[in-house]
């Protein structure tokens, strides 16, 4: 039976991509690099410096990696000048509803995310409270599709990992909690990853607490 649920947070959570793509496209447009929202689409699921290495593909230069940190940086302080408005109003469709039931039934509950952002978003939306572990981008040296961070969470939670069903809308996170032995359950994007255990639009449209009563 599944005891623990381990969550993404940008994309399941909380939807922060425009902000993402906002602080992108102007760290982009400041570097005269192409960049759009195709080109966006593959930094699902990816780590900051790995997305930084994408968008640099297309760029008439090359970067150090001394230029490329700060790059990064750049692009960072623009995301969180972005994501300083959030609150719990920009919580997705049966995000809040899902955690409280999990906990009010004991279910043990974790955020594995790969972004460095995950204390400061969680703050602004309210919910450190409803967590009973976090691991994120600052705790890791691997991201998704690596299943580094979904074994660190159920490390935290005393969990096994075949006790753990992850919740992903990135192609790469259904990946690594495969590789990490747990069931997925693919919402968003990865409604229709045909690898996920189980899959639906939102968490709206998915009774999360029957489906591990049932596994």
């Amino acid at each position: 039976m599944i005891q623990a649920v381990i969550f993404d947070l940008d994309g399941v959570i909380v939807s922060t991509d425009e902000c993402h793509y906002q602080a992108w496209k102007r760290m982009a447009e400041e570097e005269n690099i192409p960049f759009n929202r195709t080109i966006n689409e593959r930094l699902r699921g990816v780590s900051r410096m790995e997305s930084l290495d994408i968008i640099l593909e297309n760029s008439a230069r090359e970067y150090s990696n001394k230029e490329k940190a700060a790059l990064a940086a750049r692009k960072n302080s623009y995301y969180v000048e972005l994501i300083q408005s959030l609150s719990e109003n920009d919580l997705l469709p049966g995000a809040l509803h899902a955690l409280r039931s999990l906990r009010e039934n004991g279910i043990k509950i974790a955020i594995g995310s790969s972004s460095k952002n995950t204390p400061l978003i969680m703050k602004r939306l309210g919910i450190e409270s409803l967590f009973d572990a976090v691991a994120d981008g600052n705790d890791i040296s691997r991201s998704k599709p690596d299943p580094e961070v979904f074994l660190l969470a159920a490390q935290k939670l005393g969990m096994s990992p075949g006790d753990c069903l992850v919740v992903e809308d990135a192609d790469s996170g259904v990946e690594a909690a495969l590789r990490a032995g747990m069931k997925v359950l693919g919402v968003g994007s990865a409604k229709n990853n045909p690898r996920a255990t189980v899959t639906a639009g939102d968490l709206s449209s998915f009774d999360i607490l029957s489906y591990i009563r049932q596994s």
